[in-house]
């Protein structure tokens, strides 16, 4: 069993006893660490911290040696950093990054910088500086970068992929070898088109998927042997397409992550030099989350699902990660246990807990002692103790398809019931996990079922694409069967069901009342899109090219479809009362789609209440404004959700 030391905090506690509710603000405030990095020797971990006002996202750099030394780097005012990757033990790189209010943690711009660990000799990998009278701005990179491999064997040395921005529709995806403490880049490889390329421990791409102006695979190659040449992969190696793929160290083996058709992916050890392939156990009909590695590079030992609660196979549970990975889940009982990184010696392990009432937490494991510390959490002020259980369930729909879904409640018995649909739609989904606004409502008397309908990731391309041309169809069915299925298992108060959701969500909660109106007291829609002619206008998917690609991929180019699918075309069907939030400058679901469901309802006289926040995007950020929302939804919730 491992030992606990603490570096900044008490370990979470853990109780089945019911305590206070958080409030409002504990769960609209955003976690207070973001990303943590192990250095390659163990002595350091590099942590990506927002400012009090979270304005900014700073690098803060903290020695493991119990000294408390802390070293605070800025990357400009108003700036946000993400993406650590330790170049060397002295060197970070990082990328500067964005917010996204409904998920706010930073994103990358694709812009990258590297510093010592005192913050001296900052340089400028990848960036667009503009001319400043006769300064020139050294950087002229319009495009995207990413570290696709730190290069071991040569400290400072790093794999950068890089995608113009301003080279035609179909730019060249390129990759340099880059000098992170000089900023010195040389190109290795250039394919026509876009690509994701995977390279063996070296640094020598050895094996590529290309892709069409949709982004599905097109033609997967490989080079067999170090020094030999492109040559394209069997398809009963490679499947459809490889996701994910890394390397034995001698180059002779690849192991894969790939789907064979457009089900869920699978994980597969390759023989390169014999051209034969095996399966790895993972958990069939789902998507492979994550692989297990045994130290700094080393061969695969497990790997992970989140479908469902996360499942972990082991390939061999008697080998010694295995059983290092075993013990840690023993030591963190209830929770899953992520490894991130080992030090190059490996004897430390930078691991993260997570858990459906823990909201994260970072650990360093000296294997020397068995020692664990603790180096931050992500929302120490979240108590386990205050929330509600998550529990994964699984129904079957009308149309015959076994879906996945998560109830969240507190206590028994029958409880009125909020239906949560998670936005995107297809791609995202909702995994087992701490979810604030499941966890705002379970704490407050509800039970929360979120639906893993058609159309959502996780299971596959297939599974993603029978949701296309269903927004208002099938998609709809599937949460009405999940009502069904919770109140059948007294889980939910038939005649006190609500749904809240936010984007798609937000969609959905509106087009629920009206297909299934039996079903539901209230809803609540959060930026949401409720007019599909609309979203064929405004707002930044038909903007380009390839989002207009996509709105016919997944809407079709009926309009008579799309009005019979809109929920502001069909208000006369709503019959209960609605609560509406936007924020004033969203950007991907404009004033216009909020403006035409507020203007057809008052229109018809269906009762309507309204939250619109200034300067908020996609999703409000602001956490005063985050709780505002949790409170306005209270209490329309307390007025409306009884008959």
């Amino acid at each position: 069993m491992l030992k606990r030391t603490l570096v900044a905090a008490g370990v979470l506690a853990c109780s089945s006893a019911f305590a206070q509710a958080p409030s409002a603000m504990d769960l609209s405030r955003h976690a207070e660490i973001n990303q943590v990095a192990l250095s390659p020797d163990g002595k350091y971990v590099a942590m990506t911290v927002p400012t009090a006002d979270e304005k900014e996202t700073q690098l803060q750099i903290v020695s493991l040696d119990g000294s408390g030394k802390t070293q605070t780097l800025r990357f400009g005012r108003l700036e946000h950093v993400s993406d650590i990757v330790w170049t060397a033990d002295d060197r970070i790189t990082v990328a500067r990054a964005r917010t996204r209010p409904l998920r706010p943690l930073p994103v990358s711009l694709g812009q990258l910088f590297s510093t010592n660990l005192d913050g001296s000799d900052q340089e400028t990998l990848f960036g667009y500086f503009r001319d400043s009278g006769s300064t020139t701005g050294r950087r002229k990179d319009q495009g995207f970068a990413s570290v696709a491999q730190v290069i071991d064997k040569e400290p400072g040395m790093a794999l950068v992929q890089f995608t113009c921005w301003d080279c035609g529709e179909t730019p060249d995806t390129v990759v340099y070898k880059v000098d992170t403490r000089t900023g010195h880049r040389d190109e290795v490889e250039r394919v026509k088109g876009t690509a994701s390329i995977f390279f063996d421990q070296d640094g020598k791409s050895r094996a590529r998927v290309l892709y069409n102006i949709d982004s599905e695979p097109i033609k997967i190659e490989w080079r067999k042997t170090v020094d030999g040449p492109w040559t394209e992969m069997p398809r009963a190696l490679a499947g459809r397409e490889i996701e994910r793929a890394f390397f034995s160290k001698d180059g002779k083996t690849m192991y894969a992550v790939l789907t064979n058709g457009g089900e869920a992916t699978s994980f597969y050890k390759i023989d390169m030099a014999n051209e034969t392939r095996e399966e790895l156990p993972s958990r069939a009909g789902f998507d492979v989350s994550g692989i297990l590695r045994a130290g700094r590079g080393g061969e695969p030992f497990g790997s992970m699902t989140d479908a469902g609660k996360p499942t972990i196979k082991y390939f061999d549970p008697t080998s010694e990660y295995a059983k290092l990975h075993a013990g840690m889940l023993k030591a963190f009982p209830g929770q899953l246990v992520e490894i991130l990184s080992f030090t190059r010696d490996n004897k430390k392990v930078l691991i993260y807990t997570h858990s459906d009432r823990n909201p994260g937490a970072w650990y360093v494991v000296n294997r020397d002692d068995n020692s664990l510390q603790l180096v931050a959490e992500a929302m120490p002020w979240i108590k386990p103790q205050q929330l509600a259980p998550m529990m994964p369930v699984e129904f079957k729909s009308r149309h015959g398809e076994t879906l996945q879904a998560f109830v969240t409640r507190q206590g028994g018995g029958a409880q009125p019931m909020i239906v949560l649909p998670h936005g995107g739609p297809h791609g995202p989904y909702d995994r087992w996990g701490f979810d604030p606004d499941a966890q705002f409502f379970a704490t407050r008397g509800y039970t929360v079922i979120q639906v893993n309908y058609r159309g959502s990731g996780g299971q596959g391309k297939k599974f993603e694409e029978s949701g296309y041309r269903e927004w208002g169809g099938k998609m709809q069915d599937d949460l009405a069967d999940a009502v069904k299925f919770a109140v059948d298992n007294k889980w939910a108060d038939a005649k006190r069901v609500c749904t809240f959701g936010a984007s798609y969500g937000g969609y959905a909660a509106l087009m629920q009342p009206i297909r299934f109106p039996e079903l539901y007291r209230c809803a609540i829609g959060y930026v949401g899109v409720y007019d599909l002619t609309v979203m064929n206008k405004a707002g930044d998917i038909p903007d380009t090219e390839s989002g207009r690609r996509y709105l016919k991929r997944v809407l079709g180019d009926e309009k008579a479809v799309w009005i019979a699918n809109s929920p502001a075309r069909n208000v006369d069907k709503i019959k209960v009362p609605v609560f509406l939030a936007q924020g004033a400058v969203d950007n991907r679901v404009p004033m216009d789609q909020f403006n035409a469901m507020k203007n057809a309802m008052s229109a018809n006289g269906v009762k309507v209440e309204t939250m619109v926040a200034a300067g908020e995007g996609h999703g409000f950020f602001d956490p005063k404004n985050r709780e505002a929302l949790y409170l306005k939804v209270e209490d329309f919730l307390k007025r409306n959700d009884a008959p």
